[in-house]
């Protein structure tokens, strides 16, 4: 049995369950059937695509988050994700725990 805000948005044409402005808005939606009939939604795996554009150096500061550099370059703390695809890493938080370090942003045109 599906959750019934999820039965909602099936009605809906061309809903999705993200945001456009998230990174899993455009990942493929699956649907797993547990032994009791139940059905999960979920994201199926995103792979990270190589960043389109340009991108700029950014040399990180102490004490600077991926949510602050989001807010800066994008206006939206929720958008650091743009970031780190852009960036070799694996955690987020790797971006910014070095200070001195040299990031790739992304220009930002041409996404959302």
């Amino acid at each position: 049995m599906i959750e019934p805000f999820e039965s909602a948005l099936d009605s809906v044409p061309g809903s999705h369950p993200y945001p456009r402005t998230s990174r899993y808005h455009d990942a493929e939606i699956a649907v797993h059937v547990r032994e009791d009939g139940t059905e999960v939604r979920y994201a199926k795996r995103r792979l990270v695509p190589k960043p389109e554009g340009e991108t700029s150096a950014h040399v990180v500061s102490a004490g600077e988050r991926p949510d602050h550099l989001g807010q800066r370059y994008f206006g939206d703390p929720g958008q650091w994700w743009r970031i780190a695809d852009a960036n070799p890493v694996l955690d987020p938080r790797e971006l910014t725990e070095e200070p001195g370090r040299e990031i790739d942003v992304p220009d930002g045109l041409g996404h959302v």
